[in-house]
């Protein structure tokens, strides 16, 4: 009789490794049928992508292969990469079916609108990579090449640039859920938060300078939209300790 509950926390661990095998499983199925429905567009979906430079480039000029395969290797890393980023949604469902049931039902309340939230941010700094930082930087780089000199991007070395950069955008413009969870797990004030400012500032300069092109075009269209998200982060999180004392007696 008293190896009875033993048994039972080995099968209850067993039933939840046999889950999450199912879990990934599914995402993995999931990026897998992406990547195969973007793969016969991998050529548009890179000129696509390579558009912000194309357009810069002087007359004469285009992007070039210098590796055997990176006429091939390089779309098809980006679709590889498309198909993670578009199926990600899917992916952070299985997550949350694995974990939620393990939550209490307030922070079940509180992860659904981060999680979706969080989502839509990654997507939109990705976005604003694309649409405004991308033709700022790559205008202001074809444009200071030296008189003589012609500019002829790496296909491949231009992919591994832009992911970069798209990264580094998606994950800045996750600092509001981050502010978010931090003060709704009560580690940190929004006055506390507001009184930091400054080294917000000092820091998120910093980190610019670090995951940019050394320009202060780039590093300031980073740093800027961080810090006002980060105002952002502090007014929603206001409006989420306001509310429990508001239901107080």
């Amino acid at each position: 009789m008293s190896d009875q509950p033993e048994t039972d926390r080995e099968l209850s661990l067993i039933d939840h490794l046999l889950e999450l095998r199912t879990r990934i499983l599914r995402a993995l199925v999931a990026v897998l049928l992406v990547v195969i429905a973007l793969a016969p567009f991998a050529r548009q979906l890179y000129s696509l992508f390579s558009a912000p430079l194309v357009r810069h480039l002087p007359d004469g000029s285009s992007m070039i292969a210098i590796d055997v395969a990176s006429p091939f290797f390089a779309p098809f890393k980006l679709v590889l990469v498309l198909g993670l980023l578009l199926a990600m949604p899917f992916v952070i469902y299985q997550l949350w079916a694995f974990v939620a049931p393990g939550l209490y039902r307030h922070e079940q309340r509180l992860a659904r609108p981060l999680l979706a939230a969080s989502l839509v941010l990654f997507y939109a700094g990705c976005a604003f990579a694309y649409f405004v930082v991308f033709p700022v930087i790559f205008a202001f780089f074809t444009a200071m090449a030296p008189d003589g000199v012609a500019v002829m991007t790496d296909i491949n070395r231009y992919l591994d640039f832009i992911l970069v950069l798209f990264i580094a955008f998606g994950v800045a413009f996750q600092v509001p859920i981050v502010v978010i969870v931090l003060v709704a797990l009560g580690v940190v004030s929004p006055s506390a938060l507001a009184r930091i400012r400054p080294y917000v500032i000092v820091g998120a300069f910093t980190v610019a300078m670090l995951v940019t092109p050394p320009d202060m075009i780039s590093q300031t269209l980073l740093a800027v939209p961080v810090l006002l998200l980060y105002e952002a982060g502090i007014w929603l999180s206001r409006l989420l300790i306001r509310q429990p004392q508001a239901e107080s007696p």
